[in-house]
């Protein structure tokens, strides 16, 4: 069907522009026996018998010639029902070099024709031609005006914002396409020299701060932000003034996402959380990754989670010489798997199905595949879920960590990079001070192998599996409430893919024994995270969406912290990637006290929260009332 489709269009395509140029044929043709008439007074008896035949011999040749040029000049491949500057541009183009053929060619004719003759017959093919290409405009605007009235569609009042060239086509495109049931009626933007002016017919009517007025004089159904070079602070600075309007966003992508391909109305996007961030992406070094991945053997456990799976996209894009995902969920596993193969095609990849507190099964896999780098994601990360199944948090998070970093000395393993979390400070819940025994179960095995062990730890990151950004869009899609548990609660974010990429970066850095503290920027109040969702979706929070506080959950904090006093902190290369210096510790004292848990948990102990704080004095557990 596709083929069909894509034949058919081809085809279609080919037509259109074989017709057009016979049209273009014919008005070259009779502009010049236009100008040849016009030049005799518009008497065609005066028309002397030589000119009448040098015309006759040269003129299919010079349509010929005009459609060749045309041709090179692309005049043939627009679609026509955008056109535009660029196209004048181009057509003026093609009769300048047309000009300098006519120089050429008239040195061979058969007759010296007047001068007249090519001045006018130059100036009307010339305006000939231009209005052929717009008369399809305007007759495709008609056309589609009359089959939005005789369906008795009313078109929405859209506000678009930008008055550039991004702005430019995507005005061009609602006022032409019969897909399209939005009209344009006014433009933001913010440089003064461009107020009162218009954009295919569309006034320039202020700045930013006109925005709320203009929204109620113009009736506005929706709001288009059309600024891909805009920066992220501004972009989060116009959308914070497009929310109080209640009108739902959309927006392009960055320029970014833009290169090569065309600014359309088919691009644009709801707006997500990472525009509300108001910070640019994270940059990193991609040499640097590249160069310590490039020809590797690399590990991922828990390779079909959210962290685990992005850090499979980003290294098998870095020419590793065999990937491995280690995944317990099946499901998660086979996802990546195909997502992987159809990417990248040449990618040597392995999938295993196995637990990381299985030895034997560790034993197998490390000795049968030697990995020079393991990237260790395979946890439970769920607060309130752990806080119910302590012991489950204790057997997995920090006993698949030891057993995974003793089968990596045992088997070369070169690096090992632990994914740790900000709740491991100064930790309120079970998971959080699972995941800061994992730091020390890190810190210890450095100290007693040739691996180079370490840990990055950071905040939460948008749109992984159970965060609160995909809950906050599916409570919005419902109808509500949205749900927040306190209204001062912060939390740092980031999205997957800084996260990973400043991980990669960080175990570039390795050396051994450091917890690498990933710098989140500011904080985000979730109650105005939630707030902005509901508004920039068309929905007043507490009006059209309830939101709904539920109190803190057990085990969690107003806030987060990404580093502890005693650690202190390292600058690297990256100024975003941070070092915390290894606490000093009694390997023996932990070694036994690693005993105790594995005894406590393997007999489902009713204290192990009071056990767990024994052994990590930062731990401070929550207490039911």
């Amino acid at each position: 069907m596709g083929t069909k489709k894509h034949g058919s269009l081809a085809t279609s395509t080919l037509a259109r522009a074989i017709l057009i140029a016979i049209i273009d044929a014919v008005s070259i043709a009779a502009s010049f026996f236009f100008a040849l008439w016009m030049r005799h007074d518009f008497e065609f008896s005066n028309i002397p018998v030589l000119y009448l035949q040098c015309y006759k011999q040269t003129i299919l040749l010079w349509c010929a010639l005009c459609i060749i040029v045309f041709t090179l000049w692309r005049l043939y491949n627009s679609i026509w029902v955008f056109v535009s500057t660029n196209e004048l541009l181009r057509i003026i183009a093609a009769f300048l070099c047309l000009a300098g053929c006519a120089v050429i060619v008239s040195g061979f004719m058969p007759t010296r024709m007047p001068v007249s003759y090519y001045i006018i017959g130059f100036l009307v093919s010339f305006l000939c031609v231009v209005m052929i290409r717009f008369a399809y405009r305007l007759a495709r605007n008609l056309r589609n005006q009359l089959e939005i009235n005789t369906k008795g569609k009313k078109l929405r009042n859209v506000m678009l914002i930008g008055g550039g060239e991004s702005g430019r086509a995507l005005i061009t495109e609602f006022q032409t396409s019969q897909f399209v049931q939005d009209r344009v009626v006014c433009v933001i933007d913010d440089n003064p020299f461009k107020r009162g002016r218009r954009i295919s017919g569309v006034p320039i009517v202020g700045g930013r701060e006109t925005i709320p007025e203009m929204v109620k004089e113009y009736e506005i159904s929706k709001i288009v932000f059309a600024i891909p070079t805009c920066t992220a602070a501004e972009k989060k600075a116009i959308l914070d003034i497009c929310a109080t309007t209640g009108c739902p966003v959309q927006t392009l992508p960055g320029m970014y996402q833009l290169v090569n391909e065309e600014v359309s109305v088919s691009k644009l996007r709801n707006v997500n959380p990472q525009d509300l961030l108001g910070r640019d992406p994270i940059r990193v070094n991609v040499d640097e990754i590249l160069n310590y991945i490039s020809g590797k053997v690399v590990m991922v456990t828990g390779g079909g989670g959210s962290i685990g799976s992005e850090l499979c996209r980003q290294i098998a894009k870095s020419d590793p010489k065999q990937l491995i995902i280690f995944e317990i969920y099946e499901n998660n596993a086979y996802d990546i798997q195909m997502e992987l193969l159809r990417r990248y095609p040449k990618l040597n990849l392995v999938v295993l199905i196995g637990s990381v507190r299985n030895t034997a099964r560790l034993d197998y896999v490390l000795g049968t595949y030697k990995p020079d780098l393991v990237f260790h994601a395979a946890a439970h990360k769920h607060v309130p879920l752990m806080e119910d199944s302590p012991n489950e948090a204790i057997k997995n998070n920090v006993f698949g960590t030891y057993k995974m970093a003793k089968a990596a000395a045992k088997y070369g393993v070169k690096r090992f990079v632990l994914i740790s979390t900000d709740k491991a400070v100064n930790p309120t819940n079970i998971m959080g001070a699972s995941k800061r025994l994992c730091e020390m179960i890190v810190q210890m095995m450095n100290r007693e192998s040739e691996t180079e062990f370490v840990a990055v730890r950071f905040g939460n990151v948008l749109g992984s599996n159970g965060s609160v950004i995909p809950l906050f869009a599916k409570q919005i899609a419902d109808g509500g409430p949205v749900t927040v548990t306190h209204p001062d609660i912060i939390r740092y974010f980031m999205t997957i893919p800084e996260a990973v990429s400043l991980v990669l970066q960080a175990g570039y850095y390795a050396r051994g024994g450091e917890i690498f503290v990933l710098d989140m920027g500011a904080p985000v109040k979730i109650d105005d995270m939630a707030r902005n969702m509901i508004r920039l979706s068309g929905y007043e929070p507490d009006v059209d969406i309830k939101i709904l506080y539920t109190g803190l959950r057990p085990g969690e904090k107003l806030y987060e912290e990404l580093l502890m006093k005693e650690e202190g902190m390292q600058e690297t290369a990256n100024k975003l990637i941070h070092i915390g210096k290894p606490i000093e510790m009694d390997d023996e004292l932990f070694k036994k006290q690693l005993e105790r848990l594995e005894e406590a948990y393997k007999v489902e102990a009713c204290d192990m929260k009071q056990i767990v704080a024994e052994i990590v004095p930062t731990y401070h557990p929550y207490v039911r009332n």
